[in-house]
């Protein structure tokens, strides 16, 4: 009976240590917004992209019309 106890144990406590990061209050999806470049280098590059003829002028207005919304 002891050892019942301690495979017990030894099973069911791995998956009791992973439960606290299981749950969280909204439907458990974890939102964040982290930017990892500046309005500023996201226009430089915009602006690049446009002239280098990678997106039209219409692209080109309209995503950075989006990015100074977003600050």
């Amino acid at each position: 009976m002891r050892r019942l106890r301690i495979l017990a144990m030894i099973i069911l406590i791995p998956f009791g240590a992973g439960l606290p990061g299981c749950g969280g209050g909204e439907g458990g999806e974890v939102k964040s917004k982290i930017r990892s470049t500046t309005v500023g280098q996201e226009l430089i590059d915009l602006e690049s992209a446009y002239k280098k003829g990678a997106i039209t002028k219409e692209e080109y207005e309209s995503l950075k019309k989006k990015v100074l919304e977003r600050k």
